[in-house]
């Protein structure tokens, strides 16, 4: 590296951080060629408008639901397998029906919603923290760190998502076994999602940190003498964010399907506590009996949630991709 005086190391940190948000990938997201995009797809713009309804369905379920289904004093039995209110026998209280313990369908759904997304946001920041954090050490620090983490992110690449969270719930199991699971499911849940999912991260940062390292802004950090920690945090990290938002926009989606799959295996969510998938799997069991919109509905309703998540992370990749602008 050539000689660079204290007094032009500072200069360039210094007008590195004054460089205009727009050439940051993590600042783009406000960019207004991002937001002329984002009005010219009418597919992504509908996508936005029904993720938005879903989550203010999902976290005010609490004032708008018709009923509450976690009150086991509103709740009664003789309301059990109630058919939706368009067909014979219906009941106008319960305008989808009720599952086999008398709980309103459209309230479950609300509150299964709410669940699902508040374990795949506490999944998702958790396995990016995770994996952001170890991207940056490998990347950065090279040599013998930055090969046993890859090689531990490849040996997890060779398992699915869903069997790591399988068996990380069953050493829970086993560790916790005298203890009530229902208590624990929530947090067990999301540390199997965690590390089910930060290898992604991690191999993403890890590519960009080796080539944000390597530029000018960085090697005259280093001479004026700033810590590693800092460099990392302060001046790579922000840059290596835009990848980051689209992975952690996809990863939403992922952690709602195998929350859900894991709930309808019976290892995620308790049925005292259902989310979308633990919806599912009670209405699995009467889905040839005739009582259809047990499963039907939260099954729907996971099936919109995915698909506007989706296409919101589609729209992203392709926006924050300078060969598609």
């Amino acid at each position: 590296m050539p000689y660079v005086s204290n007094e032009e190391a500072k200069a360039a940190v210094q007008d590195r951080a004054g460089l205009p948000t727009s050439q940051g990938h993590f600042t783009k997201l406000i960019d207004s060629d991002m937001f002329h995009s984002f009005l010219r797809s009418k597919i992504t713009v509908v996508a936005a408008i029904g993720t938005l309804i879903l989550f203010l369905l999902a976290f005010l379920a609490p004032w708008i639901a018709p009923h509450n289904p976690f009150d086991l004093a509103s709740i009664s039995i003789l309301d059990a397998r109630v058919p939706p209110v368009w067909m014979e026998y219906s009941d106008p209280r319960f305008l989808l029906g009720t599952d086999d313990q008398g709980r309103d369908l459209l309230s479950g759904i609300f509150y299964g919603m709410r669940i699902s997304l508040i374990v795949g946001f506490c999944s998702v920041i958790a396995a990016a923290v995770i994996g952001i954090s170890l991207g940056l050490v490998a990347g950065y620090m090279g040599g013998r760190v930055d090969a046993i983490i890859m090689r531990i992110a490849d040996v997890q690449l060779t398992f699915p998502a869903i069997l790591i969270a399988l068996l990380i719930d069953g050493v829970a199991a086993g560790i916790f076994g005298g203890l009530d699971r229902e208590i624990f499911a929530f947090y067990i849940l999301i540390v199997s999602l965690a590390l089910s999912f930060w290898v992604q991260y991690a191999r993403t940062v890890r590519g960009s940190t080796m080539v944000e390292k390597n530029k000018e802004y960085v090697q005259a950090a280093r001479v004026i003498g700033i810590p590693s920690v800092i460099i990392m945090a302060r001046h790579i990290l922000p840059n290596v964010m835009g990848p980051v938002m689209v992975i952690a926009t996809i990863n939403l989606a992922l952690a709602i399907v195998t929350e859900s799959s894991l709930s309808f295996l019976g290892v995620g969510m308790p049925p005292t506590q259902p989310s979308l998938g633990t919806l599912i799997a009670i209405g699995n069991d009467f889905l040839y009996s005739g009582e259809w919109w047990i499963a039907i509905f939260p099954g729907l309703a996971l099936a919109l949630l995915v698909l506007n998540v989706n296409l919101l992370g589609d729209w992203l990749r392709d926006a924050l991709n300078p060969k598609l602008r």
